[in-house]
């Protein structure tokens, strides 16, 4: 047995039982969907194993093969753990650091602050990584994420130098009185503003959806209905005016974070600082 060649494979297999789906999988490995399933057949094929039950709601484990699963994730773990230590080895402010956020923030906060950071520590390459999904530390997904959160996962060490602050908007010359709502899908459905949008806004006054609050933004400009958005969003935005009489009075920490195990790693540590340097001196543009 090829042991090289079956690990690689159980990288599939884990991606597919965490997504719950290939496509889910594919999408989270950066690999097509036909692949995943090679890999996966592949691994059956050589073990004599059925690992998934598909069915028509997605992928599901069978149960004979989740103390399979459980070992793999350990095994992965430790990996990991290998390469954390090993990319933590250089001490000097050089090197690169993948920082994730969301596409809001990226778009309207990190670059200046990156571009600060880069004229103190030109040796350090910063890799931005926009995606609204949270990425996974303990994988090397990332060095440090930037997000809203109402507090942080197991395992990460940062602090919440502001807070993100939202309010609702509705285009320039104002919207006829029964005009409806954008509403927040996808993992903003789960944020704090899609909360309020779920306590407050009956789902009949749904008029359009989106998963960002950047194409929520350019939706509500077209006219298309108001919407909840974080004020650095529509605040900037000259086609939009904060609608009367909608005080959402929301907002929520933005933390700035990496994995504990890495979180003193000196170019790490060098960018984190400087991106929670950078957000406390802009809190009250980001508090809204």
């Amino acid at each position: 047995m090829n042991h090289n060649s079956s690990w690689d494979d159980l990288r599939y297999v884990l991606a597919v039982a965490e997504a719950g789906s290939v496509n889910a999988a594919a999408k989270q490995l950066g690999v097509n969907h036909a692949t995943v399933l090679r890999r996966i057949a592949g691994f059956e094929d050589r073990h004599g194993v059925t690992l998934f039950e598909r069915t028509a709601r997605g992928t599901r484990v069978s149960p004979e093969t989740r103390p399979l699963l459980e070992a793999a994730r350990a095994v992965q773990s430790a990996v990991h753990g290998v390469e954390r230590v090993l990319s933590g080895h250089d001490s000097a402010l050089r090197g690169r650091v993948r920082v994730t956020s969301t596409d809001t923030i990226m778009q309207y906060v990190l670059p200046r602050l990156i571009g600060r950071f880069r004229k103190r520590a030109p040796e350090v390459f910063v890799d931005l990584v926009c995606t609204n999904a949270h990425l996974d530390l303990s994988r090397l997904d990332a060095e440090v994420t930037v997000r809203p959160a109402l507090g942080l996962p197991k395992g990460l060490r940062g602090a919440a130098p502001a807070r993100l602050g939202f309010a609702a908007y509705e285009p320039v010359g104002a919207l006829p009185p029964a005009a409806g709502w954008i509403g927040l899908g996808g993992t903003l459905s789960r944020s704090v503003a899609g909360q309020w949008m779920a306590d407050e806004v009956p789902p009949d006054r749904i008029v359009a959806r989106s998963d960002s609050f950047v194409v929520a933004c350019e939706m509500a400009a077209a006219g298309i209905g108001r919407v909840l958005l974080p004020c650095v969003v529509g605040d900037a935005d000259q086609r939009l005016v904060r609608s009367p009489d909608r005080g959402t009075d929301i907002s929520v920490d933005l933390w700035v974070a990496s994995h504990a195990d890495m979180a003193d790693v000196p170019r790490i540590r060098a960018v984190r600082e400087a991106l929670i340097e950078g957000l406390a001196a802009d809190r009250d543009r980001l508090a809204g």
